[in-house]
């Protein structure tokens, strides 16, 4: 079958979206879009090397919960599929693009790659090569926000985390072992699953006992939710919720986002495995044509200025490739910096 689960539906009337939040989405998402196609083609031509996953499909995910949080104040923890979510958490698209042509001036100083971005300043705590690798990590930003607050006294420190990663990672040890101290501790963090029906090329159906994940949050009394990952008004509304949720002190949630990657698993993937009636079905949800359709529909804004943001976009892509192109190399007698702490 092309889909076996059904999307939930959610009804856009009950949200209250303004033109300045629509056009914030809709920039994001763009951005993440043609980000990704930029490194497509840069992989393609040999210009870009290692291992490349691309977000393409899945950007309501990533702008929808992260538009939800505070920039530069609350968390975000990545996967190896990670350029759109530090995108989304403000790191500059050209800060990204140098660090995946391996320079100095990337925002892991060139030492990371695709899969390693991070950014201090931007609380982004890293991409994670191995799957689970990341929700550990976000465990601990939780618990330091709540220490912080409840131990120490600092009423200022209510940040939420927001821990992505894929559906395949749902079956391993540390998903289990986080959620469960999650929910003991109440910790301000929401666990985003990004089910896009592949871990790599095990579909998702075949590899789990409980194909609904959102389901799984019920075992440890944590609230779980199912939204259409293709629809970001859908998950940007959830997150809202979640993220409230988590600052007011009640604790965790678990999203899962019901959504699609268009490309393969990684750039060197042939994307053999799925089928062109599955694909048909999930490119036909493409989530920036639907939120387009959405915006101008609903006369939040006029098609023009969509187009004129398409264009804004690619500028800013471009002087990202010539910035990443013209940027040194990192210097070879650097070889052992950022190794220990300063």
């Amino acid at each position: 079958m092309v889909a076996e689960r059904i999307l939930p539906e959610f009804n856009t009337a009950t949200v209250s979206l303004s033109k300045e939040q629509g056009l914030i989405l809709y920039e994001d998402m763009v951005l993440g879009r043609f980000f990704e196609d930029k490194c497509a083609e840069m992989y393609y031509r040999g210009k870009m090397f290692g291992f490349v996953h691309l977000y393409n499909g899945q950007e309501a995910v990533s702008s929808g919960v992260i538009k939800a949080m505070r920039q530069d104040e609350d968390y975000v923890c990545s996967t190896y599929r990670d350029h759109v979510h530090a995108l989304s958490a403000g790191v500059p698209a050209r800060e990204v693009m140098a660090e995946l042509f391996g320079k100095a001036t990337g925002c892991s100083r060139g030492r990371g790659g695709s899969m390693h971005l991070f950014s201090e300043q931007h609380h982004l705590l890293g991409g994670f090569a191995f799957i689970g690798e990341g929700i550990p990590v976000a465990l601990g930003a939780a618990f330091q926000s709540k220490y912080r607050r409840e131990v120490l006294g600092d009423p200022r420190s209510d940040t939420v985390t927001a821990c992505f990663f894929g559906d395949g990672t749902t079956n391993n040890g540390q998903f289990f072992e986080c959620l469960n101290m999650a929910a003991l501790w109440k910790l301000p963090i929401l666990f985003v699953v990004e089910n896009n029906k592949w871990a790599i090329g095990m579909a998702h159906e075949r590899a789990t006992s409980q194909p609904e994940i959102y389901k799984k949050a019920s075992v440890f009394n944590m609230a779980g939710v199912e939204v259409d990952g293709m629809d970001v008004v859908a998950v940007h509304s959830v997150a809202q919720e979640a993220v409230a949720r988590a600052r007011a002190g009640e604790g965790p949630t678990l999203i899962e986002a019901l959504t699609y990657r268009f490309r393969g698993h990684s750039l060197a993937d042939p994307d053999e495995l799925r089928s062109a009636d599955e694909k048909q079905f999930w490119g036909a949800r493409d989530p920036i044509r639907k939120f387009a359709a959405y915006l101008t529909e609903n006369k939040l804004v006029k098609d023009k200025e969509l187009k004129a943001i398409d264009q804004k976009i690619q500028n800013i892509i471009d002087e990202a490739l010539q910035f990443a192109e013209s940027s040194p190399e990192p210097d070879p007698s650097e070889l052992y910096r950022y190794v220990f702490a300063d």
